[in-house]
């Protein structure tokens, strides 16, 4: 079994938290069991001659693997439903009012597989119905993981993944599909759905260019795994992509470093003074 030297772990944290802010220096047993069955398998004898197929590797195809290994992209539709609430009911009857040019800017920064843009999406279509053509509702969702973009366009899940959705959106938004190679029941999301989310590749680490600012982020259960100068960095410049009025959501386990220039609205929830 290959074992990860204290030299090799220091470099492999050094580069994942320089290149993508994750910190996983008192994350070794993880990082280790993680990665070691795919050393073997991919036939390195070492953790050096790994780290350096990754730095060296021009396709991103390694990279991305190794992010799939050491992030966990577990989300479920309507996961932390009291955002998705507030959402609904204060935040989009709010910018109906004050959004004069009818361009809503909305952005998942780490949509994983694509539970939450879709389930936001299914939001916006409930509240604008047949005002939607007079809006732009498309909403932008970056992750690092091409691999989980790729699950995410497809719009594909098991039936079991929609048990805590809405019975009207399962009968509007969700159509079956064949079963997996398990024999597990799946569905899919409607290409009217599909159609609002926009998704692209997209580091948190790198600087935000955005043509408008957005009047809403999401960035959830993402931050746990920044340090906190990283957190307060990125922290600052979702603000600085963010229009006067508008919201930031985070993981309802993780809190703002302070001080912060947001306001608190309620827990994990915080707005932009105006």
């Amino acid at each position: 079994m290959i074992k990860i030297t204290d030299q090799e772990f220091k470099s492999l944290v050094e580069f994942l938290k320089n290149k993508y802010g994750i910190n996983l220096e008192q994350k070794r047993v993880l990082l280790e069991g993680r990665l070691t069955g795919y050393l073997e398998k991919s036939g390195f004898t070492n953790y050096t001659d790994y780290i350096k197929s990754v730095q060296l590797d021009k396709t991103g195809k390694e990279i991305t693997n190794l992010l799939n290994k050491v992030t966990t992209n577990h989300t479920y539709f309507m996961r932390e439903a009291e955002h998705f609430h507030l959402f609904k009911d204060h935040v989009l009857p709010e910018l109906e009012q004050r959004v004069k040019d009818k361009d809503l800017r909305i952005w998942c920064a780490a949509s994983s597989s694509g539970e939450e843009p879709y389930t936001l999406a299914m939001l916006l279509r409930d509240h604008f119905g047949g005002k939607t053509p007079k809006w732009d509702t498309k909403l932008l969702a970056t992750d690092l993981s091409q691999k989980v973009l790729e699950q995410a366009k497809a719009g594909l899940y098991m039936e079991e993944a929609i048990k805590d959705v809405p019975a009207s959106w399962k009968k509007k938004y969700f159509m079956k599909a064949p079963p997996n190679k398990n024999g597990d029941p799946m569905v899919q999301v409607t290409q009217e759905i599909k159609n609002e989310v926009v998704y692209k590749i997209f580091n948190l680490m790198d600087p935000i260019v955005a043509k408008k600012p957005y009047q809403v982020v999401f960035c959830r259960n993402v931050m746990i795994y920044f340090d906190m100068p990283t957190k307060l960095a990125l922290v600052n410049r979702i603000y600085d992509a963010t229009c006067p009025g508008g919201y930031l959501f985070i993981g309802h386990t993780e809190s703002l470093p302070k001080p912060t220039r947001y306001n608190y609205i309620q827990p994990s929830v915080y707005q932009k003074g105006f």
